[in-house]
């Protein structure tokens, strides 16, 4: 087996460095894998997907609506986004980030999910910071003063609620910051984050006392590195009608 390794894109952004691998892994046969380093950390891996699709599956089945308008923070490698368009329910989505390279990679087919995303007419890509038009009254999740609400948010940003990307993140989990954004939902939309970490008490309290009901799920998922499963945690928080 030959062994394979291109580095896909490297760029310098006001963030930080950021780069989209593609490698074969030995250890599994030579899968084909996908990865995205920022700086010196690891983002995300085409190997690991299970939780950002079910970040959509739970997050949209907590809503009756016969038709959605879905915004999804973080487009990464596209899960999450290519999971919410299998519902057919779904007649608009956004999908915001605040790296043009993530979105330029979806542009160009670079990764796998990029030509589904881009060749579905509901599927908009927007070049924005999440936190900032998540909270502000004035703005759309698209940027611009066109503030209409919607029925669910999904997002799969930062590591969790406690473990940020960006130091200056955080005041996004707090009261003040998910409430400015649940009055971006429509009554009885959804919120619904990803965590890399289990479930928070204090969060999950946090998330009632906001929306009025939430729940944590843990899902499981084989990890090849690891004897034992490896587990992430979808938090799904419905606004009160």
């Amino acid at each position: 087996m030959s062994f394979l390794f291109e580095e896909l894109d490297y760029q310098q952004t006001p963030h930080g460095d950021i780069s989209l691998r593609k490698r074969a892994e030995p250890r599994l046969d030579g899968k084909i894998l996908f990865e995205v380093k920022l700086n010196d950390e690891w983002l995300m891996s085409s190997l690991f997907t299970e939780a950002e699709i079910q970040l959509s599956k739970l997050g949209l089945a907590a809503l009756d609506a016969e038709t959605l308008d879905v915004v999804v923070g973080g487009l990464g490698l596209g899960y999450t986004a290519a999971a919410a368009l299998e519902d057919v329910r779904v007649k608009k989505l956004q999908v915001v980030d605040v790296m043009a390279p993530v979105i330029d990679w979806h542009q160009r087919h670079l990764v796998p999910l990029g030509k589904t995303l881009t060749d579905d007419r509901r599927c908009e890509l927007v070049h924005a910071d999440f936190f900032d038009v998540a909270t502000n009254p004035k703005r759309g999740f698209d940027g611009s003063d066109n503030n209409c609400p919607v029925d669910a948010i999904l997002l799969d940003i930062d590591h969790s609620p406690s473990h940020w990307l960006n130091p200056g993140n955080s005041h996004f989990y707090s009261l003040a910051g998910l409430q400015a954004m649940a009055d971006k939902l429509n009554p009885g939309g959804v919120f619904a984050l990803w965590s890399n970490d289990p479930p928070e008490t204090e969060f999950v309290a946090l998330l009632g006392s906001v929306f009025g009901n939430c729940e944590s799920h843990i899902v499981r998922f084989p990890n090849p590195y690891r004897i034992e499963e490896s587990t992430n945690t979808v938090y799904v928080a419905s606004k009160t009608r």
